[in-house]
């Protein structure tokens, strides 16, 4: 397919999509409100990259504890364009980078994020102490979500 093509589709896509309704909130809560495993999707000199990661997904959003210095992070500042896939879903979005964990603009984010990962949190792995502890947040912008036969296209985009 050519890139024109792929544009036209996408489009097309997007004219056919509907915004989260109560039914598909309903499912994403339920599948992701709480430590799912998705793989993320980043993209680095022109080459994807593709890893697993514990989420906490909420009001259109995945939210990931990681390392700032980490490779995923250093691609998505070069660019926020990413996918997710778990669970009979797929998205695109954007990540952003909402910095220290321990900073009080994430103090509410990051008691959600300690309740949601409590079985492995303190488990050694995250270093609450050192400032390249942080959230990646994936906001996301459509997706397709298969349950029991029926697939919502979801546009997650605010109302503009």
């Amino acid at each position: 397919m050519t890139t024109h093509s792929n544009r036209h589709h996408l489009k097309k896509r997007r004219q056919t999509m509907e915004k989260l309704t109560a039914e598909s909130k309903r499912l994403m809560d339920e599948r992701f409100g709480h430590d799912s495993i998705i793989a993320l999707a980043t993209v680095d000199d022109g080459a994807p990259y593709v890893r697993n990661v514990n989420a906490f997904y909420e009001d259109g959003v995945f939210y990931v504890i990681t390392y700032a210095l980490s490779n995923k992070m250093k691609h998505i500042a070069n660019n926020s364009a990413v996918a997710i896939a778990g669970d009979w879903f797929t998205a695109q979005g954007n990540g952003s980078n909402l910095g220290y964990f321990g900073k009080p603009e994430n103090k509410e984010i990051a008691e959600k994020l300690k309740k949601a990962f409590s079985a492995w949190i303190d488990n050694g792995h995250n270093n609450f102490e050192d400032e390249n502890t942080c959230i990646l947040r994936i906001e996301l912008t459509d997706g397709i979500l298969f349950s029991h036969g029926t697939r919502y296209d979801i546009d997650f985009r605010p109302e503009s």
